[in-house]
């Protein structure tokens, strides 16, 4: 890695907006290419971040502050991150589920689709089943997301499930994705979601693989 792209690492680890957005740019007139800016710089700075939230080094102050970091960031790169480069590969309905007011992993892993160049549709929090369902017909979507981060509120993600299956234009083509603190695979599986991940990295990852599937 240059040095300019471990200075932005670094710069949005630390949550300095401003220093980010000057870096990019910086690193743009030096002829760096946006993508390995995004590739090389921004994003692993934001897996570091990731990484030690899950370790509980950090706590939601700092990866909201050190998202803001990553965005002023992908601001500067979004125009220049056309065609070829950031293609649209599909688009992914997000929201926290409803009855739940948390959104930092959520965004999280909003900002990860967005950075592998999926359309997400955010949704915000304590989004209604039937609300997932509107805008899953409106914006095509090929995946729902849902989270929860408490024990409480992620039953509500079976009721989504639930009328993705009773909806003729959305049953058997969309995708239910889901994941939060107190979600796993044994409970994805008992309330029939098609999808669980642990973490923002591997949902970006799986989303991309799962729409690449469905539009070959």
């Amino acid at each position: 890695m240059s040095a300019i792209l471990q200075e932005i690492s670094e710069k949005l680890q630390k949550g300095k907006m401003k220093e980010v957005a000057d870096l990019t740019k910086q690193a743009l007139a030096e002829g760096i290419a946006p993508l390995t800016i995004l590739n090389e710089g921004l994003m692993p700075g934001m897996d570091v971040i990731g990484e030690r939230f899950k370790n509980n080094d950090i706590f939601i102050p700092e990866v909201l502050i050190a998202a803001r970091a990553m965005s002023a960031g992908t601001e500067v790169l979004r125009p220049l991150l056309v065609g070829d480069q950031l293609e649209q590969k599909g688009t992914v309905v997000i929201g926290t589920i409803k009855d739940d007011l948390h959104d930092i992993g959520k965004n999280l892993v909003r900002m990860m689709m967005e950075s592998k160049g999926l359309t997400v549709i955010d949704l915000g929090n304590s989004v209604a089943p039937a609300k997932y369902i509107e805008a899953a017909k409106k914006h095509h979507a090929d995946i729902i997301a849902c989270s929860a981060l408490l024990t409480t509120t992620m039953v509500h993600i079976k009721d989504v499930v639930t009328a993705v299956a009773a909806d003729p234009e959305l049953a058997g083509r969309v995708k239910v994705m889901i994941g939060g603190a107190p979600v796993n695979d044994t409970f994805r599986e008992s309330i029939g979601a098609d999808i669980y991940t642990p973490d923002a990295s591997t949902a970006a990852e799986k989303a991309v693989e799962v729409c690449a599937a469905m539009h070959a």
